[in-house]
């Protein structure tokens, strides 16, 4: 099948898809820090071959969870590449930084054939 000729292949065949729950989901200055903190990490870390940065959309669906705060969605050429990503020194700083900020993290890590 011949996709949209509108539609376009997410760069990378390993998606890494990281949820946070923050402690202090309300509190203005949490967040900003987490974002910025944020920031600084995926501009920094040479792996990545693209990213998404964003909050819970308004879509109103039940099968949508609205519970976290942030997500984050990188994509790598290949999973060697994603395990250099987790022990590079970017990634390392990134969580000593932020982790104090969240109260949950949960990930989903996707590959395709």
């Amino acid at each position: 099948m011949k996709p949209n000729i509108q539609s376009e292949r997410i760069k990378g065949d390993f998606l890494h898809m990281v949820f946070f729950w923050l402690k202090n989901p309300d509190d203005q200055k949490d967040r900003r820090s987490f974002e910025n903190v944020l920031q600084e990490f995926i501009y920094s870390t040479p792996q990545v071959v693209s990213f998404h940065i964003g909050q819970p959309a308004e879509t109103n669906r039940p099968v949508v969870d609205f519970s976290y705060t942030y997500s984050l969605v990188v994509s790598f050429p290949d999973l060697k590449t994603h395990d250099a990503y987790q022990a590079d020194p970017s990634h390392v700083l990134f969580i000593e930084k932020a982790q104090h900020l969240w109260k949950k993290v949960q990930i989903y890590d996707s590959v395709s054939e």
